[in-house]
Order: structure tokens, then sequence, then C-alpha cells
């Protein structure tokens, strides 16, 4: 299909970017990659009379890492640098398998991950990653800065925290200690090129002794958006990470998700596979200690 009739505007800063927002409000949509919005405008989902376009802005595409305040990745960073990050996937490596399962190669030298989280799909599998190792979007807007948890950032299907005028212009991921360790996996129909049917990121803290003391586990594709499962992660915390006590923390997280049937798969396959890649995710994470 040919793309409706837009005008396209390149601001210089975000702050130029939030003044057009407030001045096209919903006629306007904001481009960083484009790699989800051009596909929604030719299949007619979306038709902005207004795109504004992020590629001119400076120094928002970096990646900063301090020991003490944690990784910034910005809003124009591309998916191909996160996953080709030495900083990345030596101290966050879950995100790294996250965003290496996005798309193609392709998409992930033109996608952001800013853009993965914004375009709020159920089965983003960077989203997951991102809820366990605890991320925070900082947003600017008419008003100022401010931040927004991950876990508050989505409001329901494809409804995001963001107030008229705001953009994220940053994602901060906290330190990781020592003793944390974290993996992501997913089941897709295909290896590559495919949404997640079921994915799962998992964080675990080990004390001296083996035990885990603290748990994260974060479902995608199963519920309207990313969930964490409180139920499966109480199992884990005061015991040694074994295959049975992954596997019962496996039917735990069963009960925190509520899938639905499409074309990839059943919601009765998608439970069932639930079970099966929390354990795996938990034991993959406890295998990096």
């Amino acid at each position: 299909m040919i793309l409706p009739e837009f005008k396209y505007l390149a601001p210089g800063s975000a702050e130029e970017a939030i003044g057009l927002l407030v001045q096209y409000g919903e006629k306007a949509k904001l481009m960083a990659g484009g790699t989800d919005l051009i596909n929604y405008m030719k299949d007619g989902i979306l038709a902005p009379e207004v795109i504004i376009g992020l590629k001119e802005i400076k120094g928002m595409d970096q990646i900063v890492y301090d020991e003490e305040k944690g990784l910034t990745i910005g809003a124009l960073t591309k998916l191909i640098d996160i996953e080709r990050s030495d900083v990345v996937k030596e101290n966050y490596p879950a995100l790294a398998e996250a965003v290496h399962l996005i798309a193609s190669t392709q998409i992930r030298n033109k996608g952001t991950l800013t853009g993965n989280v914004c375009n709020a799909s159920p089965s983003a599998d960077s989203v997951s990653a991102l809820f366990v190792y605890g991320a925070s979007l900082t947003v600017k807007g008419p008003e100022g800065e401010r931040v927004i948890p991950i876990g508050d950032f989505y409001q329901g299907f494809k409804k995001l925290a963001l107030k008229p005028g705001e953009m994220v212009i940053s994602i901060t991921l906290p330190p990781v200690k020592e003793n944390e360790k974290a993996a992501y996996l997913a089941h897709t129909v295909r290896k590559a090129m495919d949404l997640a049917i079921v994915g799962v990121a998992a964080k675990i803290t080990l004390d001296e002794n083996g035990v885990c003391t603290d748990a994260k586990i974060a479902l995608g594709a199963v519920a309207i958006s990313c969930v964490r499962t409180p139920q499966a992660e109480s199992v884990l915390i005061g015991r040694k990470i074994t295959p049975e006590i992954a596997e019962i923390a496996g039917r735990e997280a069963m009960k925190d998700c509520k899938p639905i049937s499409d074309v990839r798969a059943s919601a009765e396959y998608r439970h069932d596979m639930v079970r099966v890649f929390t354990r795996r995710a938990v034991l993959a994470a406890a295998d990096r200690f």
C-alpha cells in the first residue's frame, strides 16, 4: 500500500520536537527508526498528518555505563548497537539476548530500543528484560523531565503513561551486582524474524551459600502487556535453585498470565509454554553464577 501524504519535520533538539508535539497534538507522530510506524502507515492503521523525525537530534544515540549509576541508553540508540555493546553483553546479558531476537539484522540496524518499548507490543522481547532489570524511562515534555519506572509505563493495551507533548529521551537500568544474574528466552515458531509466542526474563540473586534472596520474573506475549509473576518469584526466594524448584516456579507463573489464541499459538499452548520457559529462564540465569 502507498503511504498516505504527510508533512515531515526534522527538529534539531528535543525541545524543538516537544514544541512540535504540542503544536500538532494528535495529528503528529514521532519517528526514530520508523520500523513500526511506517508499516502501520502502509497497512492503514495509522495516518498521521505530521511525522516528527528525530534523527537530526544530536547526543541521544549513546550508551553510557557507570558502575554506580548503571546503564543509560539514549532514545535514538540503534538496537544493533545495544546487541553488540560489550558493556551490555557483560553487565546486562538478558537485554542483549532479548534485543538479538528482535526482527532481522536489517531492522535492528534501523530500529531503536525506545521505539520497541513505545510500540507497546505485548510480545516485545526487550520489555521483559527491562522489567527484571528494573529499568526506568526519562521523559521530557512541556513541564520538564520526569522518570517513569518501566512497570508503570504501560497503562493497558497499547496505552502509555505519556502526557501530551512528552517524549522518551533515555532508558536507564540500575547497576547489577556480582551476585545477580539474568537470562531471557523466547519461544517462536521460527528461529528468526518472528514474534514471541512466549517470552520470559528471569533475574535471580544468590547469597554466599547459593540460596536465592531475590527473584524477578517477567512474562511477555501472554497478557495485554508484559507482567511480573510474584507467585513464581516467591517460590525461588529462600531456596537453592534446582530443576525441581524451577519447575514449581514455572507452574506458579502459569497463574499470573492471561494468554490469548491467535495465528501463532492457542491460549492453552501459550499457558503451558509459560511453565516450560520460566523453568528454562530461571535455570539459565542460575547457570551464569
